[in-house]
């Protein structure tokens, strides 16, 4: 501890600085962090650096109990503030001290301090709760899947609220530890490195790290009883690769899939740069839902990813949101191109690797497949509205939209661009709106007018457009459907959106 000493002639204004500001100055953090899609989303106020979460499940009775410590800093002067919750609170502490709490709306766990918080000062909050998250439905849908042996919590836009506290939305990024106490013989997968495991008493703890910022939404817990492969990839990197015992028929081509995560990986650094976190992975828990999300570190797939056999394309998609949209995310949800569009272009990208169909016969076979008067030309991937966020248009006409790109500016920029916009934006937040100005400053040209045609327009880009991106410029009756085209429509069910139970998937 460093004490100061103070001056007699600075002694006056210090004095006059310990004195509290009114009641007046001090006002309630925004119940919403201010996304127009999802204006409950998130809170104003502070702005979380850490979540320390100690879990305790019992698979049987669907019972959490949590304790979580939020270590956080205040962004303005706060007479109160929200955290998103939706399991019971029993106890909240700020600074030490027992503060007041109230629930109110569908999530929102509404904080009172003892004493008001000043601007730009260092808060740890500490929540303790409970509940049966299965039994939590928000708007008639549930963010967290009951299965035979436990339960896991993965969903987008959220999923937090069914098992810890948070500022849910992705401005509000942070590190994480979570710790999980669960029956022995059963196991808990989270996000990041295992850093130990012990058991005592008929329970097993396993407490995993997380050390770089990571949205709420991308965190993850899965409980139940998996066959766990590890390894290290060449650079030292622990692979955790976790399958439920009871996924029947799909296991073996699960297997055949996730295990070629650290190759995947491999790859993908050629294309967008050094991997961004402290470790890789997948888990494929007995859910009957049929998507895919990009939890950081770990991604979550439902054993249907699987039915027609391995699919490498999905974990392919999957991994390339660890610099699409978990490294760099969204700055509002209507962003979600700049996570989606470059996640289905790598798909494309590595059919072109594959030999089974380049980026440019893939992009010509969905601009020639899709007529005119389709629906899919009025989705907007650049703003598509909370409806349609993760319609197949973000994903095709998004991955279209970086095909006419790369026939612009060229192979040498366009990859430099795929490489370096991970390394400008690392561990941050961006906008479409900053993509295209990075576009063009990379490239040297304007580009904001193609962008428009192929984001934003509500409509088909007409043939001297689209020839003029070498889009389709010499079409064919009938298309040519290129090998990999089944194998990537395939995964086209990552991004179910069923708001009642299986998911709004990615």
């Amino acid at each position: 501890m460093h004490r100061r000493l103070i001056v007699p002639s600075a002694l006056a204004a210090s004095l006059l600085l310990a004195i509290p500001a009114s009641a007046a100055d001090y006002a309630p953090g925004a119940p919403g962090i201010g996304d127009p899609y999802y204006p409950a989303s998130g809170n104003g106020g502070y702005d979380v650096s850490h979540y320390d979460l100690r879990l305790k499940y019992q698979p049987e009775t669907d019972l959490l109990e949590g304790t979580a410590t939020i270590i956080a800093t205040t962004t303005q002067n706060l007479s109160r503030f929200n955290l998103d919750l939706g399991l019971k609170a029993t106890e909240v502490r700020v600074n030490g001290k027992k503060a007041r709490f109230t629930a109110t709306g569908d999530h929102e766990l509404e904080v009172t301090p003892a004493a008001p918080l000043a601007k730009n000062r260092a808060v740890s909050v500490v929540v303790r709760y409970a509940g049966k998250p299965s039994e939590l439905k928000i708007g008639g849908w549930t963010a967290w899947h009951r299965t035979p042996d436990g339960g896991v919590a993965a969903q987008e836009p959220d999923s937090a609220v069914w098992w810890f506290p948070s500022n849910d939305h992705p401005l509000d990024k942070a590190t994480f530890d979570i710790s999980v106490s669960v029956p022995d013989g059963t196991q808990a997968i989270s996000n990041g490195v295992l850093t130990s495991q012990s058991s005592r008493l008929g329970w097993t703890r396993f407490n995993w790290r997380s050390d770089k910022p990571q949205a709420t939404y991308l965190a993850t817990l899965a409980v139940g009883k998996f066959d766990i492969t590890t390894d290290k990839t060449d650079k030292g990197l622990p692979v955790l690769n976790a399958y439920s015992k009871d996924l029947g028929g799909n296991a073996g081509a699960a297997r055949a899939s996730i295990e070629r995560t650290a190759e995947v990986a491999e790859w993908l650094e050629e294309v967008f740069g050094p991997y961004p976190f402290n470790a890789l992975g997948g888990y494929v828990p007995n859910v009957t839902s049929g998507y895919a999300l990009e939890t950081q570190t770990r991604p979550f797939y439902s054993p249907r990813q699987f039915a027609n056999g391995a699919n490498v394309s999905v974990v392919v998609h999957e991994l390339a949101h660890q610099w699409y949209g978990d490294s760099v995310s969204v700055d509002r949800w209507k962003d979600i191109w700049i996570n989606e569009g470059f996640a289905r272009y790598s798909q494309w990208l590595w059919s072109e690797k594959e030999g089974e169909g380049t980026a440019q016969e893939l992009a010509d076979y969905v601009y020639a497949t899709r007529a005119a008067d389709d629906p899919f030309w009025t989705v907007k991937p650049g703003d598509p509205g909370p409806d349609k966020q993760f319609d197949i248009a973000v994903y095709d006409r998004g991955a279209l939209a970086l095909q006419a790109l790369r026939n612009e500016i060229g192979d040498e920029d366009f990859f430099a661009l795929l490489k370096g916009w991970p390394a400008e934006h690392a561990y941050g937040n961006a906008k479409v709106s900053d993509f295209v100005k990075y576009a063009e400053r990379v490239s040297g040209k304007p580009l904001a007018a193609l962008f428009d045609t192929w984001l934003y327009q509500p409509s088909k880009p007409a043939a001297p457009a689209a020839a003029g991106a070498r889009i389709a410029r010499s079409q064919p009756v009938q298309p040519v459907q290129p090998k990999s085209w089944k194998k990537i429509a395939a995964t086209n069910t990552v991004h179910d959106h069923d708001q009642h139970g299986d998911g709004h998937g990615h």
